[in-house]
């Protein structure tokens, strides 16, 4: 049986059902071109666009790498023993997630004992900052009114002792003596007495006060240096990523500046591309990129100049371009990996007349990007058919994109209704949108590599 025969057979199936899948089966195949007309659907409403021409930025595309974002490898800031290893190459970690424990039961103990010892400390400066009691002043207060009444009877005595002995009475000079002494030392206890019941009103002086606090501090600053190793022994990954290399075990021993564990940030990641000399004026910090990942085609990825680095490569004469690109987590991997290629699309600074469509006028296959132009229908001139036309993509402009292919300026290209259209199934066309790209700064020009 020939081609064209095979192929009116299977159209001509029975079973509408039948008849969807073996069409479906054999245009994803390829082996039947879309323009083979097949029982159409019912018409379709539609909202189109018409192709314009315009001068607009020509570009070029050119192979990059994806790097991460962020990489680093986590080291050990103290010695000690790894109790615990808590990742494996591949696991996704968050910011502070610990990645591997030490052992700790030694600085535990020493943390328990300078917490007591800051607890003491405490303590006293309470002590002093409180000041005397009450009942501390009433006792020294009750000593002096002792010792004044004490050196009033003794001062009494020694006067009549002294009185009695220049009267040439029966005291002795020995007597008297004793007399005196016991006056004055009594007069000197009543001073002591009063001294300490005016310390006991005035309380702890403040040089006292400061002595307890600067040893407070200490306690304090040696505590949370202590503390400050503990949280060390617990290494935790500074940012959210993926490890991507393990550089040590349970048991093993680690001295500071030990490597642990890579981490690698993911969740945003950096197209590393090389523009030329003459091209790299062009190119400025925020412009957003169009990227393809070469391996994955259906990604849509947008991203956006984050550094252009003023250094060339000697040898080549181009210039490192960072393009900052969002990653898609799914199952949660990334989608986009360190050390894929890439293709981005980045402005020459050439001026060129250009056909232009909408972004949402594009349709996409695993094979190529199409758009369904309106043409007028075989059958009946005054209707209308969606007609598929493969397109190249290049530079965009806001919303619209530069396109190759067989077009031409002022057909109706579909942008809404478009992505449930099959070859040649009859449309209707509700309403022509009159939108245009805005040409007028170079701020609105958008490099792109492929529009998914």
């Amino acid at each position: 049986m020939s081609f064209p025969n095979w192929r009116r057979s299977i159209a001509q199936a029975p079973g509408p059902l039948l008849r969807s899948v073996r069409e479906t089966l054999f245009v994803g195949l390829g082996l039947i071109p879309f323009g083979y007309a097949w029982a159409q659907p019912p018409e379709a409403p539609v909202v189109a666009v018409k192709v314009i021409e315009r001068r607009t930025m020509q570009g070029q595309s050119s192979v990059a790498t994806v790097m991460p974002s962020r990489r680093v490898t986590v080291g050990s800031a103290v010695s000690g023993r790894v109790a615990k290893f808590l990742v494996n190459e591949g696991d996704r970690v968050e910011q502070g997630q610990a990645l591997a424990q030490l052992l700790v039961e030694t600085i535990s103990a020493d943390i328990v004992g300078a917490a007591a010892e800051r607890e003491l400390r405490e303590q006293e400066l309470l002590e002093l900052e409180r000041g005397t009691r009450p009942e501390e002043i009433a006792r020294d207060e009750a000593k002096m009114m002792a010792a004044k009444a004490t050196s009033d009877y003794l001062e009494s005595r020694r006067q009549r002792v002294e009185r009695l002995f220049s009267q040439g009475s029966t005291v002795t000079a020995e007597q008297r003596d004793e007399a005196v002494a016991a006056a004055d030392t009594a007069i000197q206890n009543y001073r002591e007495a009063t001294s300490q019941f005016e310390l006991s009103k005035a309380g702890p002086r403040r040089e006292k006060i400061a002595q307890a606090k600067a040893r407070l501090a200490m306690h304090n600053a040696m505590l949370e240096k202590l503390n400050d190793q503990l949280k060390k022994h617990t290494i935790i990954s500074r940012f959210s990523g993926y490890v991507t290399a393990e550089h040590t075990e349970e048991g093993a021993w680690l001295n500071p500046g030990d490597p642990v564990a890579d981490v690698a940030a993911l969740d945003e990641v950096d197209v590393e591309a090389y523009v030329v000399e003459n091209s790299i004026r062009h190119v400025n910090t925020g412009m957003p990129v169009r990227v393809e990942v070469l391996s994955m085609p259906e990604l849509d990825l947008l991203g956006k100049v984050a550094l252009i680095v003023p250094q060339a490569d000697l040898r080549a004469r181009t210039f490192p371009v960072k393009i900052r690109v969002v990653n898609r987590i799914e199952a949660g991997q990334p989608m986009i990996k360190s050390g894929m290629s890439v293709r981005v699309f980045l402005p020459t600074g050439d001026n060129v007349m250009s056909l232009l469509v909408p972004k949402d006028a594009l349709v996409l296959n695993a094979r190529q990007r199409i758009v369904y132009v309106i043409v007028p229908s075989k059958e009946s001139p005054k209707a209308s058919v969606a007609q598929p036309v493969p397109v190249e993509l290049g530079a965009a402009v806001g919303n619209w994109i530069q396109v190759t292919g067989q077009l031409r300026a002022g057909q109706e290209v579909v942008v809404q209704g478009n992505e449930r259209l099959r070859p040649g199934q009859s449309v209707r066309v509700d309403k022509v949108l009159s939108e245009e790209p805005n040409l007028e700064t170079r701020s609105d020009l958008t490099p792109a590599s492929v529009v998914q």
